[in-house]
């Protein structure tokens, strides 16, 4: 009986071993200056799209962070409700998600938040949940 136990464990491990060795790694880079988000998987650029990042008396955290949880239909405790589809979220209440304040895109305009055009949130967002989280970085820079 032990033997068949360890026999299923092994190769239980061994296809979640598998799973993980495939996953890709998605690098998100944020660009304050230009407004822009540039997503590469497995060190080759995939898209490149305009952002909105904070407006004056806000901030968008620099640095380079690991994603940390996913929400599709996310929607602000903070601020009265608002929608954050396809939520990427990167630090504490920040995250990348879509918006539907299109015209916005390519100038600050957030909380803080990093917003893009929706499909490119269901895009991004479909890209770390297939890479993993752990596979996800977000990099803001100035």
């Amino acid at each position: 009986m032990k033997r068949i136990a360890l026999a299923v464990t092994a190769c239980l491990c061994m296809q979640f071993h598998t799973i993980s060795a495939h996953a890709g790694t998605v690098v998100a880079v944020v660009d304050l200056r230009s407004q822009t988000m540039t997503v590469s998987e497995d060190g080759a650029l995939k898209y490149r799209w305009r952002v909105s990042t904070a407006r004056r008396g806000y901030v968008t955290p620099t640095g380079s962070y690991t994603a940390k949880w996913l929400s599709k239909d996310h929607r602000s405790k903070k601020y009265d409700d608002a929608p954050m589809p396809y939520a990427v979220f990167f630090n504490g209440g920040y995250a990348v998600h879509g918006t539907y304040e299109v015209r916005q895109l390519g100038r600050p305009a957030s909380h803080g938040c990093v917003r893009l055009d929706t499909r490119n949130a269901a895009t991004f967002f479909a890209m770390a949940a297939d890479a993993g989280l752990h596979n996800t970085r977000i990099v803001i820079s100035e």
